[in-house]
């Protein structure tokens, strides 16, 4: 049984839980897999962090490219995050003939042509299991266990600090900021939350599981984002009391005329099983030709789950060893579908002031518009004025949607921007 080499290069709270897996388990690994993994060098520019894990100075550099300079690895486990020195490090790692595994959703939505040329060039591989979902097993099954289905959809909740604050906000009635500020003093969002929150976070992770799923490669730019802050405790209480709930859902459809890619709060009927989705928790369903729909669920993110699946990679790496893999197939750019061609039933609130004629002139706008109404709601008076006019529509197309509510929201009468979260069809 040969020795598998292999060089960490980022000591935060995912590459810590890495290296003490590898410390800690590698008898257990090599007995029930053949792996031997050997952690030959680990790389941090805080030393703090080695002498915590209690590293050795010959196991332990503070240079990434002490790291890439090493001739005896065999792969490269990149954990440091963001694009750049990021990009470098795996980029040089492949060229040069190491594998690397990766979690960095980021770079992996940015660059990952580059990083399969790159790979082709040193004919090493590349692996990311951990950069979707954490620690569910979510890529490995769409690549290898539905290897033989057509996948026609993947559909997500891929973001934990996202899902636990419309958790909480749902539960309790509290205000997005408010969630927030818990969320971050509980370590479950980061001190700048805009990448979350905003919903880039779930496109990242959305570009890696279109490529895998379609087989063709997504731009970020090509998928639309919208994040949960202007999500309210009052939308929330509304769409309850219609039988849904809120989440925001990473969306990857595809049609005869490409791929709809969109990140976006959802409603969703409490019986669909991403509804029951709480907290820091992921889920993902699969819609296939073959298997039916399947759902992925369990933990995306925290330090154990996330280090399981980096440890899985480095041991499918190992027991790999000189074999070929699909990652590195030659995959062309995919046709995105434009937003303004999705069709959906809208939920939508209106801000109004009470007057008469009100209702009936946003009815003939919508009507004019192609938008034909399902149910309206007036709520009760706010103590600011505020008049709530709660729609839900019947299927319509998006431009037409959006053209007809900057219309009615340029009337006088409308003292607050209109809400506007769309309503998952019952497939999704």
């Amino acid at each position: 049984m040969s020795i598998y080499r292999v060089g960490v290069i980022g000591l935060g709270t995912v590459g810590s839980g890495v290296v003490r897996l590898l410390r800690e388990r590698r008898e257990a690994i090599r007995s029930t897999t053949g792996a031997d993994l050997e952690l030959s060098v680990v790389a941090d520019i805080d030393q703090g962090r080695a002498q915590a894990l209690g590293l050795s100075e010959g196991l332990f550099v503070n240079d990434a490219e002490q790291v890439l300079a090493r001739q005896d690895l065999d792969l490269v486990v990149e954990l440091i995050g963001g694009l750049e020195p990021a990009r470098f490090i795996v980029r040089q790692a492949l060229a040069t003939g190491r594998s690397v595994v990766t979690a960095n959703k980021h770079l992996l939505a940015e660059s990952y042509p580059e990083l399969l040329a790159a790979a082709r060039e040193g004919g090493a591989d590349l692996y990311f299991e951990a950069a979707v979902a954490g620690g569910i097993p979510i890529l490995k099954s769409m690549r290898e266990g539905l290897a033989a289905n057509d996948i026609q959809a993947v559909v997500g909740i891929v973001n934990g600090t996202c899902n636990y604050i419309l958790t909480e906000m749902s539960k309790r009635g509290e205000q997005f900021d408010n969630v927030l500020a818990e969320a971050q003093r509980a370590g479950y969002a980061e001190e700048s939350p805009e990448l979350d929150v905003g919903g880039h976070d779930s496109a990242h992770k959305l570009a890696v599981l279109a490529t895998l799923a379609f087989q063709r490669l997504y731009s970020l730019r090509d998928i639309y984002v919208e994040g949960i802050e202007r999500v309210t405790p009052a939308d929330i209480g509304y769409a309850a009391e219609m039988g849904y709930v809120i989440k925001l859902l990473a969306i990857g459809r595809r049609f005869d005329a490409g791929v709809e890619l969109r990140v976006h709060p959802t409603l969703l009927r409490t019986y669909h099983p991403l509804a029951a989705v709480d907290g820091v928790f992921n889920a993902v369903v699969v819609e296939t030709d073959t298997a039916g729909r399947l759902m992925f669920y369990g933990r995306g993110a925290g330090q154990d789950p996330t280090a399981s699946a980096v440890v899985a990679d480095i041991i499918d790496a190992a027991t790999r060893r000189g074999k070929a893999r699909s990652t590195v197939a030659d995959l062309r750019a995919g046709e995105v579908c434009s937003m303004e061609q999705l069709t959906a039933r809208y939920f939508i609130r209106f801000n109004a002031a009470d007057r008469y004629r009100v209702l009936g002139t946003i009815a003939t706008e919508l009507g004019q518009h192609r938008v034909s109404i399902q149910q309206v709601i007036q709520m009760e008076k706010r103590p600011d004025g505020v008049v709530p006019v709660v729609m839900f529509t019947h299927p319509a197309l998006e431009a037409d949607v959006q053209r007809a509510i900057k219309l009615i929201d340029a009337n006088d009468f409308i003292l607050e921007p209109t809400a506007l979260i769309r309503v998952s069809a019952d497939d999704e």
